[in-house]
């Protein structure tokens, strides 16, 4: 049997380890950290357990396309529950939106804000329904060698929405600003502002209106490590705590990967951890691009994240809330425009301990806060404490309670940290942005150019950032793999 290294365990690293030993490879796992899941890992303390990163179920047909390939359903791993209301977007006090699990209501609920708007909405969904068919069966699932993977006869029919952008599409007929917001909102998934994101990707409106807001029973960690059980079923090898330091080579090609613990001999390497850190595992010679080429590349935010352990319930707000009670165009040019500090963040508040009990104590409250912020920002613990209290003081100013009273402990995570855990490219929290000129082969390239057995998979190569491309991307390095083994071997 081949044996094949698989650096990291996140999304994109499982899914490549599973792929790779249903088509009879001998593969093992390397996973730096002290538990697997690359960012869906659990942060446990106390009797309260975080996520600390995914959170956000969408797109739940990829996930069932996945399990579905070696014979398997969703359900043979994890428990999902289809949450209702999906999530609530708030703009000030007493002043909210909660987005249905049922696309007519949401429809309603768009006429009652804006007279007219019900009607424009239902085309643009249904737009963005044939996009979302479009992607997965035509684009997302292609390995990025070549333009013409773009090419088809329904996306020459829509070449249109590659040249306009999502707030064009958007703001065309919804003139309320709040709703013009909520659309939006979907490609921050993708790393982008949505003046610079391609019209085409409002497929995820179809992702949050059409296919809903899911939660896993566990979290998200229970995702991975449902798909873990799966690896390990088809006899993955995974290794806990190994550092990789280097990847050795011979003749154009990898023969073996060092760590801080030994070596691994292989015949084949796919490295699911941070691209541009992957590269420096390397010769400068056997590099595909250039710490310039990096520099250059427009990131998706990194983030500032926030564990929180609360001593009661807090029955004020949902399982996922937006606080989009401040001027979003103003914290984008803070992200992408000028990158600083932003005075006034939108973010995100998470309190997943509403539908899974078992995530804390009776009675208490699980929190996870998030701001996205620009990568390569400065980072310190005095930041972190200082931004928790604008998010406190937002809180209390938009829901009337004071949660900073009830807060039992927390822990902070930001820029600096991403880097240390994840080896993550300026402190990127998602990929590469999907701007048109990041897109499909304009993306780093999943093979290596120089040593002919060393492929890449995660957010920074194709499809792009957010979980169920990461399940893309290890299903489309595999299918590149596989059918080009003569040429590798």
């Amino acid at each position: 049997m081949k044996k094949v290294i698989i650096i990291g365990s996140g999304f994109s690293a499982i899914a490549s380890a599973c792929y790779m030993a249903k088509a009879g490879y001998s593969v093992q796992v390397l996973e730096k950290n002290e538990q697997l899941g690359g960012r869906a890992s659990m942060l446990e303390i106390a009797g309260f357990k975080f996520d600390m990163g995914p959170s956000w179920y969408w797109m739940p047909d990829i996930f069932e396309r996945f399990f579905a390939d070696f014979g398997k359903n969703v359900s043979d791993y994890y428990e999902l529950k289809k949450l209702s209301p999906g999530y609530r977007v708030i703009f000030g006090k007493d002043d909210y939106i909660d987005i249905s699990d049922e696309p007519e209501k949401i429809i309603a609920k768009f006429e009652e804000v804006e007279p007219g708007s019900g009607k424009h909405l239902r085309k643009f969904m249904e737009d963005s329904r044939k996009n979302y068919e479009i992607a997965m069966k035509d684009l997302v699932y292609n390995p990025g060698k070549s333009l013409l993977e773009l090419v088809s006869l329904e996306t020459a029919s829509r070449l249109n929405l590659f040249v306009q952008n999502i707030s064009q599409t958007v703001r065309k007929n919804i003139k309320n600003p709040k709703l013009q917001s909520i659309l939006e909102f979907p490609v921050l998934f993708l790393g982008a502002k949505p003046q610079n994101t391609p019209a085409f990707y409002n497929f995820m409106n179809h992702a949050d209106f059409g296919l809903g807001t899911w939660y896993p029973k566990g979290g998200f960690n229970a995702v991975a490590l449902g798909m873990v059980k799966l690896a390990k079923e088809l006899g993955v090898e995974f290794h806990l705590n190994q550092n990789v330091i280097k990847i050795e080579t011979e003749n154009n090609a990898a023969t073996s990967v060092v760590t801080t613990h030994g070596f691994f001999d292989t015949d084949l390497v796919i490295s699911g951890a941070d691209y541009a850190h992957t590269e420096q595992l390397l010769n400068p010679n056997q590099k595909n691009y250039s710490d310039k080429y990096w520099q250059k590349k427009v990131f998706a935010p990194s983030s500032f994240l926030y564990y929180v352990a609360f001593d009661k319930k807090v029955p004020e707000l949902q399982h996922h809330n937006l606080f989009f009670d401040t001027d979003f165009g103003q914290h984008a040019v803070d992200i992408y425009d000028e990158p600083k500090l932003p005075k006034k963040p939108l973010f995100y508040a998470n309190f997943s301990s509403k539908t899974d009990l078992d995530l804390c104590p009776e009675g208490k409250e699980v929190g996870f806060f998030l701001i996205p912020v620009a990568v390569d920002l400065e980072d310190s613990q005095d930041i972190h404490d200082r931004y928790f209290e604008l998010i406190m003081d937002r809180v209390e100013k938009n829901i009337g309670v004071d949660l900073r009273s009830s807060v039992l402990f927390k822990k902070s995570f930001g820029v600096q940290d991403f880097k240390e855990r994840y080896n993550s490219c300026r402190g990127n929290a998602y990929g590469l942005a999907n701007t048109l000129l990041q897109t499909s082969v304009l993306r780093p390239s999943i093979s290596n150019k120089k040593i002919k057995n060393l492929f890449y998979t995660g957010q920074l190569t194709v499809p792009g950032p957010g979980v169920p491309p990461a399940l893309i991307s290890g299903k489309v390095v595999t299918d590149y793999i596989l059918q080009h083994q003569n040429k590798i071997f």
